[in-house]
């Protein structure tokens, strides 16, 4: 049996697309070993990923050498064992006012535009905030149990507005 991960695990990478997957891999394992579902872990997965292109393309205008800051913390406590996991993700770059950071209009049909509403969706907890000096900082939590419902609740609201339509 593998042990539960208590104590934060930390990458720094730079904002090439080609180490997204090694973020990827880590924070699936993280997931595994915290007892996240599949489903909840594909939806965190999604979530670091969408977050680190908008950080590649927005904040580093598609440089592929910025420094980027990952952060996985187990955290809570649920019998011993860490109850969610916090994910930060830290860039250098432009800083934007975090009150304008918003997905575009859904009913605006068209590629791309969405990582900000897939985020806000998959995740428990969303904020953005300046970072020190200069940057952005990203926090993005998911609660293990909660999520082992409201994922299935959510697949359930989407289907029941599909049908209603």
């Amino acid at each position: 049996m593998n042990p539960i991960p208590i104590k934060p695990i930390r990458l720094t990478i730079l904002s090439s697309p080609a180490h997204l997957p090694v973020v990827r891999a880590a924070a699936e394992k993280m997931c595994e070993l915290m007892g996240f579902t599949e489903e909840a872990i594909g939806a965190i997965i999604l979530s670091i990923d969408e977050a680190l292109t908008n950080i590649i393309r927005h904040a580093y205008h598609g440089a592929s050498d910025k420094k980027i800051d990952v952060e996985f913390s187990p955290e809570g406590e649920g019998g011993g064992n860490p109850t969610q996991l916090k994910v930060v993700l830290r860039d250098y770059g432009r800083q934007v006012d975090p009150s304008q950071i918003k997905s575009r209009d859904l009913d605006d049909v068209r590629p791309g535009g969405l990582g900000v509403h897939i985020i806000n969706e998959c995740m428990d907890s969303v904020a953005y905030t300046h970072a020190d000096g200069c940057g952005t900082e990203l926090v993005m939590t998911k609660e293990i149990f909660a999520s082992k419902n409201s994922l299935k609740n959510l697949s359930k609201d989407s289907s029941k507005e599909k049908s209603e339509k």
